[in-house]
């Protein structure tokens, strides 16, 4: 699963990755070290003329749901199971997004309780975790965007560590991802597998990320 993760960069290196046009309005951001469900995630959309930034609330609410409730229980969606679910199947189709991050973290169990993970790209680059967004409209008519992260089984690194992880999509797949238009979704499930293992590391955090009150680079501090 994911249901932790990071994004420490400044807004200047998250819009020049992403090649997004300054002249746009931009939520405000701030590094953040403990992301977690329910919060507000920078995230990314293709508007039909471009890539779009702006912020949609961690957990998915269907748009034909009677309530925001459930959406605390649809942080992740399974990839394997997107055109089953009636939740995620319109989404899948036409509401994708890209949810920018540096790092994300796994507890994996031991003799002794869980041990907190941070797993990253060898290189510390952003990466994008292929995501799903929807609409949720209140009585009142006001709106609710919210997302959810697609996980797929892990790779060898993940393997000791947890049975899922978010879906890194490569960089040259990400606009084809996020672009409006006919997709066949098979085919774009054929993009929602593990990221190479190689390319990947994880270091051991200490506990102070299993509080989400915690949001400081303590979190990512290597444990001895």
């Amino acid at each position: 699963m994911c249901g932790r993760f990071t994004l420490v960069v400044s807004m200047e290196e998250l819009m020049l990755r992403y090649e997004l046009d300054p002249g746009n309005s931009v939520p405000y951001h701030r590094p953040q070290y403990n992301i977690a469900p329910t919060q507000m995630v920078l995230s990314i959309i293709h508007d039909g003329k471009g890539l779009r930034l702006g912020e949609l609330k961690w957990g998915l609410v269907p748009s034909w749901a009677k309530d925001e409730s459930m959406g605390s229980r649809m942080i992740n969606a399974r990839s394997e199971t997107l055109l089953d679910k009636p939740a995620y199947r319109l989404p899948f189709e036409r509401k994708r997004c890209l949810i920018p991050a540096d790092g994300f973290y796994e507890w994996q169990r031991t003799g002794s309780g869980k041990q907190p993970y941070r797993i990253k790209l060898k290189s510390s680059e952003l990466f994008s975790m292929a995501g799903l967004y929807d609409i949720w409209v209140r009585e009142d008519g006001s709106k609710v965007a919210t997302c959810t992260v697609i996980t797929t089984r892990p790779n060898a690194l993940m393997e000791p560590i947890h049975d899922r992880m978010p879906v890194i999509l490569r960089r040259e797949d990400e606009l084809r991802w996020v672009r409006r238009g006919a997709e066949d979704p098979k085919e774009l499930q054929q993009l929602l597998i593990p990221y190479p293992a190689e390319d990947m590391e994880a270091y051991p955090v200490n506990s102070t990320v299993n509080s989400v009150r915690n949001d400081s680079s303590l979190c990512i501090e290597k444990s001895s």
